[in-house]
């Protein structure tokens, strides 16, 4: 059972984000505020849980939660600012999208730049430590692998609707064959041959 808290008698919202390591698509963040007495022994880190089992907590947590939001960087922000920070600006966007302000941020992870006044601690592999972290990674990779999904339909032959964005062979093996997609990051090296390759 992960920790229900960092400090008791305060707001805390949890914030973790999924799809850095993508090649296309925006990377998705999500910050969740559970009660305080909740508990759930099969709120995990979500790479640890099956498909199946995080569509399941996925409506658990939005039904149980004080406030739950979801924030979204857009490839061109993450070609324009780097990964990282659109990494923290899908938090703040998340952060924004809660109906309950919280007191205190738990950020997965080691570093944050926060914009707003609420002071936080970024904890290293928070999604298995708490879980207003873990709820939050849970609903992050919901969003974005359902979002990836649908965009296979519109950008196929990248194996989007298995991979999600992620850089597998069959996703390289079809950039190598139809090019790189409005969706892809131009930022990234999206072949390992890439300085060679006109993409």
């Amino acid at each position: 059972m992960l920790l229900p808290y960092l400090k008791a008698d305060r707001i805390e919202a949890g914030c973790d984000e999924v799809g850095r390591g993508c090649l296309c698509g925006p990377v998705v963040a999500a910050a969740v505020i559970l009660p305080p007495a909740y508990a759930n022994e099969w709120i995990n880190d979500s790479k640890k849980i099956a498909k199946n089992k995080r569509t399941f907590l996925t409506g658990e947590i939005k039904e149980q939660a004080v406030a739950w939001g979801i924030g979204l960087a857009e490839v061109a922000e993450i070609d324009q600012m780097n990964i990282l920070n659109a990494s923290f600006l899908a938090m703040h966007r998340a952060i924004d999208d809660l109906k309950v302000k919280p007191e205190h941020l738990l950020i997965d992870g080691n570093r944050f730049r926060s914009k707003h006044a609420i002071p936080f601690d970024c904890i290293i592999k928070g999604d298995g430590k708490y879980a207003s972290i873990a709820a939050a990674s849970i609903l992050a990779k919901t969003y974005r692998d359902q979002l990836m999904v649908s965009l296979a339909r519109d950008y196929p032959g990248y194996g989007w609707e298995k991979n999600v964005g992620y850089p597998t062979k069959k996703h390289r093996e079809g950039i190598r064959k139809l090019g790189a997609s409005p969706l892809h990051r131009k930022s990234f090296r999206l072949l390992p041959d890439q300085l060679n390759t006109d993409l």
